[in-house]
This record gives C-alpha cells, sequence and structure tokens, in this order.
C-alpha cells in the first residue's frame, strides 16, 4: 500500500515538473507529457481505491 501511495505522489510530483517545464519554455512537449502523466496518475488513483473500497466490502 505505501508503495502505491508513493508511485502516485511521484507521478504527480513528475507531472508539477513536466508543467514547470512547459511554462519556463515554453515548448508543448512538456506540456503534454505533464498532461499524459497526470491521466494515467489518476487512472492508477482511481484503480487504487477502488481496490480498497472492494476489499472493505468483501
Amino acid at each position: 500500500m505505501l508503495l502505491f501511495r508513493w508511485l502516485i505522489l511521484l507521478l504527480l510530483l513528475a507531472a508539477a515538473v513536466c508543467f514547470a517545464f512547459y511554462a519556463g519554455t515554453g515548448q508543448p512537449k512538456f506540456k503534454r507529457y505533464g498532461f499524459v502523466i497526470t491521466k494515467w496518475t489518476l487512472i492508477a488513483a482511481f484503480v487504487f481505491f477502488a481496490v480498497l473500497i472492494l476489499e472493505r466490502l468483501g
């Protein structure tokens, strides 16, 4: 569990760094990387919380 929490935190940090690079350089590839990382981080978080909820129900 702790590993997944750290993984989600690090992915969100990586997305923030990508957006900061985009703000600093203006290169659209960093914005795209940030959105892709954010999208997959949210998907992973939803799956993680769904597993936790199903674990409590079962």
